[in-house]
């Protein structure tokens, strides 16, 4: 899969997305549900704790990934929605150390929404990988 940047403007470059990507050439796609901070049973966890919540859904993703045989660097799509999002950029270091470390600047959308479907749950994180 060759991965190419557009960003005509650099400025989202400093919060570590590229305005778009050429992808050319994957083989696989995976669509990825909406990731939370949940458990393995499905039970909401961090509540109140927008930086647990983010670390956990994180987590989720990664075990989503690689439960197909991917991991962060096949993500060319990220939506993300948060019931603070001033809050939640406050914390989006933990996207900075995932995505950097893997050298991956997906395009995002950042949403503030009212609530999520569990009403204790402030951060999701919905992603589309290919490989």
């Amino acid at each position: 899969m060759q991965r190419t940047a557009v960003n005509p403007w650099d400025w989202s470059l400093t919060f570590g997305y590229n305005q778009a990507e050429i992808i050319e050439g994957p083989s696989r796609q995976l669509i990825c549900a909406g990731q939370t901070a949940v458990d393995a049973e499905g039970n909401p966890q961090h509540p109140g704790d927008m930086r647990g919540q983010i670390g956990l859904a994180l987590d989720n993703l990664d075990a989503v990934l690689a439960g197909a045989g991917m991991d962060v660097s096949h993500v060319v799509r990220l939506g993300v929605y948060a019931t603070d999002v001033d809050e939640a950029l406050k914390n989006f270091d933990l996207l900075g150390m995932r995505f950097g470390a893997a050298q991956c600047a997906p395009p995002m959308t950042l949403l503030g929404v009212a609530r999520l479907a569990i009403p204790s749950l402030m951060f999701e994180i919905e992603a589309t990988a290919m490989a």
